[in-house]
């Protein structure tokens, strides 16, 4: 669909936010949350999560209004600020998250349908089934058949009237006070409080991810006002939801009961309180909505393909269309890799939840280089020289004052440094098979630049390739040695 220029109102802003970013991971938070931390530790680890991923939206916001001639996204704002490999490195790695959430969608479509199939209990029916529907929708992908309007209203009902459904229900009818604040500060939990911060941070990003989307609208906006009004609007209603879910759980449950739930934890909290019609109905909501999501991403899979592809990052021949219009190309190169990560999860009897922080990792890479690009512009007005300087790449923009740049620079790094402490709170597995992940694809953005005759690496760009060869060589050995895996 074309959106006219600055005719989109606030409140579309406000309900693409929402919808971008309300998806499956909200339906498992009970348990996520209830699996590493007491009630307390839950509080402080949203307290600090809004803090810093409203810092993230508006770095993507700011980054929007100041370089409005970049139009590809995330990746877009790194490969201009940072360089062509550091760009890569950023869409590669969105790239790859979006691949490994697709598998644990379609794993938590399943794993739901299970709790009243008991075939789907079985983890090779589980994985053929997954199979079967990656490769059904590529099949309509390739006709170029898109979601459908009415799919995404459906979609959208499906995620917010269960959800809605849910709070109410369990705020009037299930919660005690007594249940919820006993042990609140996890006391007799052998995990250290310090830990149990640590452990929901990851679960916290997850469930943020696509709270950039007004930003993506920012030209069509009517104002650049209402950009940041519906950036403020649709985050505090996502965070007002997510925090209620997890609040109210605890007040059903206790920390180890929800940590025991399966996948549809949601579900089996309203059980819980109402019986079994609850939990067939949330699996219902969760079903729909995950199906909705896992076909919107995995047609938006494609998409940084093609972009690196025609910004000559990649071979040019992965960002060809069809006549239909479908980058059948890129489909066939991200449904292939969906394949292979499906038989690499289930091979190691990997969880929902493993899916899930090893995809938030790849997500990482593209919010710490955003926001230190707008780091970079705020202090020095510029960033990194960039090696195919001209109109796209420019440092052009708006005319921006010393007190908004001081503003910039303070968003950027308030950012940057919480998404270094992501990874520094993330378990160290998920960070050496993110490393892992990362270098096959290193590969053939090595051929480009040797067919293209471009020089490989600057120096900057050399010490994070040593990086992430280090890291994968650690993958490399300790998986050799039993020491790291997925289960």
């Amino acid at each position: 669909m074309t959106t006219r220029a600055h005719t989109v109102t606030m409140w579309t802003l406000v309900s693409l936010i929402i919808g971008s970013t309300i998806g499956s991971g909200i339906f498992a938070l009970p348990q996520n949350i209830g699996s590493v931390a007491s009630p307390g530790a839950m509080l402080i680890g949203w307290v600090i999560a809004g803090v810093g991923m409203l810092s993230i939206a508006f770095v993507f916001q700011i980054l929007a209004r100041r370089k409005p001639h970049l139009d590809s996204g995330v990746y877009s704002y790194v490969r201009a600020g940072l360089g062509d490999f550091i760009g890569f490195t950023s869409g590669l790695g969105y790239w790859l998250g979006s691949v490994m959430a697709q598998v644990g969608y379609a794993t938590l479509f399943f794993s739901t349908i299970g709790y009243y199939v008991p075939a789907f209990k079985n983890t090779w029916v589980l994985a053929g089934a997954v199979t079967i529907l990656t490769w059904t929708i590529f099949a309509m992908l390739t006709r170029g058949v898109k979601q459908a309007a009415v799919m995404n209203v459906v979609t959208t009902i499906a995620k917010l009237v269960p959800i809605l459904c849910f709070i109410v229900l369990v705020a009037f009818l299930g919660f005690s006070w007594d249940k919820f604040t006993l042990d609140f500060w996890g006391e007799n939990s052998a995990i250290p409080f310090s830990q149990q911060l640590q452990g929901i941070m990851l679960y916290t990003v997850w469930v943020f991810i696509g709270i950039e989307g007004a930003s993506v609208y920012s030209k069509q906006a009517r104002t650049r006002n209402d950009v940041g009004r519906a950036t403020i609007i649709g985050f505090l209603s996502v965070l007002l939801l997510l925090v209620a879910v997890s609040t109210l759980s605890y007040g059903v449950l206790t920390q180890p009961e929800l940590a025991a739930l399966p996948e549809n934890s949601m579900g089996a909290v309203l059980e819980a309180v109402v019986g079994p019609w609850g939990g067939v109905f949330i699996s219902i909501g969760l079903c729909l909505s995950v199906l909705g999501a896992y076909v919107s991403w995995q047609m938006l899979c494609a998409e940084p393909i093609v972009l690196m592809a025609n910004d000559g990052l990649l071979p040019k021949a992965l960002g060809k269309t069809t006549n239909s219009g479908s980058p059948f190309r890129a489909q066939l190169v991200s449904t292939l890799v969906i394949q292979l990560f499906v038989i690499i999860f289930f091979a190691n009897e990997a969880s929902y939840n493993a899916m899930v922080q090893l995809a938030t990792i790849m997500y990482l890479l593209p919010y710490i280089f955003s926001a230190l690009y707008l780091v970079l512009l705020s202090t020095r007005g510029k960033g990194v020289s960039h090696p195919h300087a001209g109109t796209r790449f420019d440092d052009s923009g708006p005319e921006t004052t010393r007190a908004e740049n001081q503003r910039h620079m303070l968003i950027g790094a308030v950012g940057f440094v919480y998404s270094l402490w992501l990874i520094y709170a993330a378990d160290p597995v998920y960070v050496l098979l993110g490393a892992l992940a990362v270098v096959p694809g290193i590969i053939p953005y090595v051929w480009t630049r040797i067919s293209n005759k471009e020089r490989l690496f600057n120096a900057f760009e050399w010490v994070v390739v040593g990086i992430v060869l280090l890291g994968a060589v650690v993958a490399v050995l300790k998986l050799l040695d039993g020491t790291l895996t997925l289960s």
